[in-house]
């Protein structure tokens, strides 16, 4: 039997794989993890449906704080802004908590268990931030709709409605603005990822994806997608596949990265923990 880690090719990079990571204090575990985040020093953020809900790991796992206890009923999604805010999505509570990366909250979205059919919100599942500040809702569980507040938490604008056409969504799960402005969304029921102009306008559509379940976009420009056949994909900005492996054991519900190159996975139960991929060396295909 092998005891080396595992090692992935995701395009032309070879990852060893680092499972579990995070090391929890004698006695307890990471239990019901839900997503993962990455700030910009490279502490790692866990959201997890269990007390103390978010969890902050340095990079090599030493576990540096916890917090959130009793303020969340549904835990899953969490984003982390350019300036280190971190977004908490309670999905079945129906609302976002905007926090200080110590935890103390600055800004709500949403009225706890008031779900609001077609407005926001109902159910969200993820969020993101555009380059002027503004919040991006994917109200993917009870409402197909995407919703735009400032920075202030004022409502913006909404776009969508349930089906399979242009704009339309079925669960709209994850969502990321990349370096260009647009809008990426996990249309995960339509098992595709729809790209949208900063208008929230549909621009075109990524397939080859089975229940695309998160989204984030690395340094050079590449989109790295999960999806539940259990693999993470690599596409370029216009939707070239790069790369794909299997990194998860059954799917990764979220995905991030650090400044490293390092990707994060956030695995479900009865999983239940983060997994590091380390990045080793560029694969040439030269033997």
């Amino acid at each position: 039997m092998f005891q080396d880690p595992p090692v992935v090719c995701l395009g032309t990079t070879l990852y060893r794989i680092e499972r579990p990571f995070g090391r929890m204090p004698s006695g307890q575990s990471m239990h019901e993890v839900s997503q993962v985040a990455v700030d910009s020093s490279g502490r790692v953020f866990v959201f997890r449906r269990a007390d103390p809900p978010v969890l902050v790991f340095a990079p090599d796992g030493t576990l540096l704080d916890s917090w959130g206890e009793g303020r969340f009923a549904d835990p899953h999604g969490i984003a982390v802004t350019p300036d280190d805010r971190i977004i908490l999505v309670d999905r079945d509570a129906h609302f976002l908590s905007v926090c200080t990366p110590g935890g103390e909250e600055i800004l709500r979205l949403g009225t706890p268990h008031r779900p609001r059919h077609g407005a926001p919100l109902n159910h969200p599942s993820d969020a993101a931030v555009d380059r002027s500040g503004n919040i991006w809702i994917a109200d993917g569980y009870g409402n197909a709709r995407l919703h735009v507040f400032d920075a202030e938490g004022r409502h913006l604008e909404s776009f969508g409605s349930p089906g399979d056409g242009p704009g339309q969504f079925s669960t709209p799960h994850g969502i990321w603005i990349d370096r260009q402005g647009r809008v990426l969304v996990a249309d995960r029921e339509n098992h595709r990822v729809q790209v949208l102009d900063s208008a929230g306008r549909f621009i075109t559509e990524w397939r080859d994806l089975y229940k695309p379940m998160d989204i984030w976009e690395d340094a050079e420009g590449g989109i790295l997608v999960t999806d539940q056949i259990s693999r993470l994909s690599r596409f370029s900005p216009d939707g070239m596949l790069l790369g794909r492996c299997r990194a998860a054991i059954i799917y990764a519900h979220g995905v991030w990265g650090d400044s490293d190159g390092a990707l994060y996975l956030a695995e479900l139960p009865p999983i239940d923990r983060i997994a590091k991929l380390v990045p080793l060396f560029q694969d040439t295909g030269h033997p």
